[in-house]
């Protein structure tokens, strides 16, 4: 197995407080390092990169057939039939939106009270079941269940689909995808999966869980060059109308009549970002061996050992949906009782190099179901983990969240809408190229200048 190892690795970071520090990356759910195997594929490719379908270069030539080699790659990493259609996307939400897109008319939706922010709203316009959070997976089952029965009598009524994440971006929890696929099959519903924070950590089965699509992003599976899929069923993908109108989407045109490519080019109009399928491919195939040979185990532990010293921390209350025993990929969100969750994240950045999200993670009705009414601005403090993470990281962040639990930040902070900011703030921006620098600047005027409302940043 080739081992994944991440570009700015433990790379030097300026402190509040001074001096620089190895920074310590924990907000994996976000946004997931990039895999320098990624970086160096880009690369190998930039000299032949051309268009793609549009051109009769060599560059296009190359291009072109190994954009059609990247669906075969994101494919097998979905565990996807084979007449399965892969469409590349720019993100999860992106795929989630064409699939809500591309539903028949009469399509009822169902799906938690739990879901992803992407996996939540782009049903609206649609007559949308909406659950409960759950007690656990048993309640999950026997929720759906009654939904569909209630909906559909005997199986009948028109076409309905099941949507639900493979794991919570808030708490970890990995839902039971497979048997919920099997109750939605009871009631001729289909089933649809937003992988987007389960594709890093557990192998995909779209095959053997019997599931009918599957959305996930390039961002946090190592390839941040701004590509996502969504991979399924053709049939609704062929009969809706494109997604987006325009080149490469079309068969043929004339000025009173459009022949409409089938899917995936239906729904891929405009020239492709190429250099994001390519980096999506790259990382898939990566992951697909390195998930299969110890990274789930790895985390698991690492999991394990971040839980059991955050007990340690006095107030400190890790928030679930279900009992502790149950999976959850590497993802833990907490609150500590009289701390504010986006002052400890900001002291955690300034004074120890150290990246971990506060807020309400794009998932209000989750969050506020786990802490209830006002706790804590209604925001918590969530720590994800991913490859290249050690015990000797988790030891690292547990000291500095103890020691700022115990005797509070060392510097000053001021609080700008759901953030906190330090004041003044040292820190040298990074030596980057004059238009790098440029852009910099103007950031920092306009963050100066804009405040942020309670609760708009979302994250994963």
């Amino acid at each position: 197995m080739e081992k994944l190892t991440l570009v700015g690795d433990r790379q030097w970071v300026p402190l509040v407080t001074g001096g620089e520090v190895r920074r310590l990356d924990l907000d994996y759910a976000a946004t997931a390092p990039c895999a320098a195997q990624v970086r160096d594929a880009v690369d190998e490719i930039l000299p032949w990169y051309g268009s793609v379908h549009r051109g009769d270069g060599f560059p296009s030539a190359v291009c072109t057939e190994l954009q059609e080699a990247c669906r075969e790659s994101v494919r097998a990493f979905a565990g996807a039939r084979p007449d399965d259609t892969v469409i590349f996307t720019r993100n999860t939400t992106d795929s989630l939106n064409l699939l809500a897109h591309a539903l028949p008319a009469d399509c009822e939706v169902f799906g938690f009270a739990t879901e992803h922010h992407a996996n939540l709203l782009p049903w609206e316009r649609r007559a949308v079941h909406r659950l409960p959070v759950p007690e656990g997976p048993a309640h999950a089952l026997a929720l759906l269940d009654a939904a569909l029965a209630s909906a559909a009598p005997g199986g009948g009524g028109g076409s309905r689909l099941v949507t639900v994440a493979g794991a919570s971006n808030v708490t970890g929890e990995v839902w039971p995808v497979a048997e919920l696929a099997r109750v939605a099959r009871r009631y001729g519903a289909r089933i649809a999966v937003d992988a987007a924070q389960l594709a890093a950590h557990r192998p995909l089965d779209m095959s053997g869980w019997d599931v009918d699509y599957v959305a996930f992003s390039g961002h946090k599976l190592y390839a941040p060059y701004g590509a996502g899929a969504l991979v399924g069923r053709p049939d609704w993908l062929d009969a809706a109308a494109p997604y987006l109108a325009g080149g490469g989407a079309t068969r043929h045109v004339d000025l009173q009549t459009v022949d409409w490519a089938p899917s995936p080019q239906r729904h891929e109009a405009g020239s492709p970002n190429f250099l994001g399928n390519y980096a999506l491919a790259t990382a898939c195939e990566l992951l697909h061996a390195s998930l299969r040979s110890g990274l789930v185990e790895e985390e698991e532990r690492l999991t394990a050992l971040l839980e059991r010293e955050l007990a340690g921390i006095p107030g400190l209350r890790v928030h679930r949906m279900w009992d502790e025993r149950h999976p959850r990929v590497g993802t833990v969100t907490f609150t500590v009782r009289g701390h504010e969750p986006g002052l400890l994240s900001a002291a955690l950045s300034a004074e120890h190099g150290i990246a971990v999200r506060t807020g309400r993670f794009c998932a209000h009705p989750l969050v506020k179901h786990l802490l209830g009414d006002g706790q804590d601005g209604g925001n918590a403090v969530r720590v994800s983990i991913g490859a290249g993470i050690t015990e000797q990281d988790i030891s690292d962040f547990t000291w500095a969240l103890a020691g700022l639990v115990e005797r509070g930040p060392a510097w000053s902070y001021r609080a700008e809408g759901a953030r906190f900011v330090p004041d003044p703030d040292p820190r040298p921006m990074p030596e980057l190229s004059h238009g790098a620098r440029v852009r910099l600047r103007a950031a920092e005027r306009r963050e100066r200048s804009v405040r942020t409302p309670v609760g708009a940043a979302c994250g994963g």
